[in-house]
């Protein structure tokens, strides 16, 4: 099963590293990964989605407790939450595809941020499942180059991570 787990961390040289690493030496997969700053300069928040049985996620989710760099975390799936990714997509366009590339993009609330004689670069901020709905919609269109950025979450309502 698909988690989505959100952790405050130490914002030091080597957290994310030391994170990444409880992951790789115990042969488990990190499908999406991103990691910032917060409103404090000494914490960051870092979230992640792997895929897993509910024990293999529990016993992921008590290892990174055991670390010193983890100060909270929450698995996401264990609560009503809000997940969005952005995704920037290069598209191949001519004469007869750019009005077919600009209803999906319309139809998707997406924006094209470039435009060239040859391409159109898309912006789409979404779930990963309608992000990937938009892939295969535009699928006629030649796709040149596509970058996403991992999924980030939050609970819904008051429930919150925080120290």
């Amino acid at each position: 099963m698909r988690h989505a787990i959100s952790i405050l961390m130490e914002n030091e040289s080597g957290a994310l590293s030391r994170v990444a690493g409880l992951f790789s030496a115990r042969a488990y997969n990190i499908e999406s990964l991103s990691v910032a700053p917060t409103d404090d300069p000494t914490l960051s928040r870092l979230s992640l989605v792997t895929r897993g049985s509910e024990e293999v996620v529990e016993q992921i989710i008590k290892q990174l407790n055991k670390l010193i760099d983890v100060v909270k975390l929450m698995d996401l799936n264990e609560h009503p939450h809000i997940e969005r990714e952005l995704m920037l997509v290069k598209i191949e366009v001519d004469n007869d595809s750019r009005y077919f590339v600009k209803d999906i993009v319309d139809i998707f609330s997406a924006r094209i941020i470039d435009v060239s004689p040859r391409a159109y670069t898309v912006e789409l901020t979404a779930s990963p499942s309608k992000l990937n709905s938009f892939l295969d919609a535009i699928k006629p269109a030649p796709i040149i180059e596509i970058v996403r950025s991992g999924s980030m979450g939050i609970a819904r309502g008051d429930v919150a991570l925080r120290i």
